[in-house]
């Protein structure tokens, strides 16, 4: 069963889809089953380069700066509060991946489009 906020990725045209209703087993697109998306934290490759860090109200995404290059970038940036709003911050190439939110994170997510999700 699929559960709310799962990330689940077409792999054939590219499609990313955030639950917002729990349903059934998996997601299709362009006829194939889509791939969910498992978040990834600091015990995986590549960490330094995509873990997000809180610091105060702001969310950086790894200890060492992330590449913001058209081929390689954070799409998003997640943060939640202490009663679990979310607040998410769409970025493109050139941006530098840190957010400023108006309320001090308790949890983040971020979107690599080469990478994947990960989570603090």
């Amino acid at each position: 069963m699929t559960k709310i906020l799962q990330i689940w990725k077409c792999n054939i045209c590219g499609n990313i889809v955030e639950l917002v209703h729990p349903g059934s087993d998996s997601l299709v697109c362009c006829g194939q089953p889509m791939e969910l998306q498992q978040e990834k934290t600091q015990k995986q490759e590549g960490k330094e380069k995509h873990v997000p860090v809180i610091y105060m109200n702001k969310v950086r995404i790894g200890s060492i700066p992330h590449p913001m290059e058209p081929e390689h970038y954070i799409e998003w940036i997640e943060a939640t509060d202490e009663k679990g709003m979310k607040t998410k911050v769409f970025l493109k190439p050139g941006d530098i991946p840190e957010v400023e939110f108006c309320f001090n994170p308790v949890k983040a997510r971020a979107y690599c489009n080469v990478h994947g999700l990960w989570t603090n």
